[in-house]
């Protein structure tokens, strides 16, 4: 009798994803997830593994390093990675040092180094939390106060995470201890059947499989395609199949912040729009406050969740990490997130958005000039 099949995904750009049962938890606010993440390391018996860009000393960055301090003399085995340019002039030396007095193993990615100093332009921007190899937390919160409403109130940023039990924290552990251990091109070789997979955007057998993804994602979408992201500064390969998408009559909708934490990447962005307006893209920009989610969902039966953006440096440069499923719930609900958002947003349309303003046409220009520095 022949056995289930197996897929063989770190040999395959594209994993080929079933409809899966498997149990999701999706954050949305930060406190919300703050807390069930405090409450995962306190309860943990063997194991945390903690990565972040960012990990600020400030009061949501002292809960963190409270809980792995506390969870370190223990006796449990705790490792923090952030990146080194990400937290930097937040005080992550200070938090850094205090943890390893406690028994945490602590390690900034890509610090500067005068003889490497090309490598410093590569990042670990992946947000992950692993604990026991049973719970992983995966999106695009990172460890500080700008995303808590107790201490930030209304202009907390909008964000989106994810959390995962069973096979997928077991690969999520996996994903980190090879990362630690500077295998930064790992992935497991055989998975089962499954909805769900987590993908890093560089293997061993694709140095951009993030962009793979998407590619054939936005290609062989036949309804809709929605697309959340902060920086959006994509690649005139990832940017025509939207467009090729938006003409064969697909609804292309892509959702992006009105302000932005990094206005060089709003200006690149936005210089973007004509040539997407034309092709029948519709482009709205989230209001209320600052838009970090990084989602997708395509055909109502496809989504991504992680901490990639639709961006260069994302795609070609740092480390990043992000879920892709068929999980009909996930998508459900994925694509509920987006309606709520969108309810938010205004649509920039192909009448008004020639009425801007000229300044901006000329910070659209510097924009466009450094977008793959971004």
């Amino acid at each position: 009798m022949k056995g289930p099949e197996t897929t063989d995904y770190a040999q395959t750009c594209v994993p080929v994803l079933t409809s899966g049962p498997d149990i999701y938890d999706l954050y949305t606010e930060g406190d919300a997830l703050y807390g069930a993440m405090l409450a995962s390391i306190a309860a943990a018996r063997s194991t945390v593994r903690l990565e972040s860009y960012i990990f600020d000393d400030d009061e949501i960055g002292r809960q963190f390093s409270n809980a792995l301090d506390a969870r370190a003399q223990a006796g449990i085995d705790v490792r923090v990675h952030f990146d080194a340019a990400g937290s930097l002039f937040r005080g992550s030396r200070r938090l850094a040092r205090r943890m390893r007095e406690s028994g945490v193993q602590v390690r900034r990615f890509h610090r500067w180094s005068w003889r490497e100093p090309l490598r410093y332009n590569r990042r670990n921007h992946r947000k992950l939390l692993v604990v026991d190899g049973e719970h992983a937390y995966l999106g695009g919160y990172n460890i500080h106060r700008e995303s808590s409403a107790t201490v930030f109130g209304d202009k907390r940023w909008r964000d989106t995470h994810v959390r995962v039990c069973g096979p997928l924290a077991a690969q999520a552990a996996g994903l980190f201890d090879a990362f630690w251990r500077g295998d930064r091109r790992w992935l497991p070789t055989e998975q089962l059947p499954t909805s769900s997979v987590l993908l890093p955007n560089h293997t061993r057998t694709c140095r951009h499989r993030l962009r793979c993804v998407f590619d054939q994602m936005f290609g062989s979408a036949a309804v809709r395609v929605d697309l959340t992201t902060p920086y959006f500064v994509p690649d005139y390969r990832t940017q025509h199949r939207l467009i090729e998408a938006a003409r064969r009559g697909v609804e292309v909708r892509l959702l992006v912040p009105a302000k932005s934490d990094v206005p060089l990447a709003r200006w690149a962005a936005r210089a973007s729009y004509a040539v997407l307006l034309h092709a029948g893209v519709r482009i709205f920009e989230y209001r209320p406050r600052m838009l970090h989610a990084k989602t997708a969902v395509v055909d109502g039966s496809w989504a991504t969740i992680g901490t990639a953006n639709l961006d260069y440096r994302s795609f070609f440069l740092n480390y990043e990490l992000n879920l892709v499923s068929r999980n009909p719930d996930l998508c459900k609900r994925l694509q509920a997130q987006f309606e709520e958002d969108l309810a938010q947003s205004r649509e920039v349309t192909a009448i008004s958005w020639p009425q801007r303003p000229s300044i901006e046409r000329v910070y659209e220009a510097v924009g466009w000039v450094a977008r793959r520095w971004l």
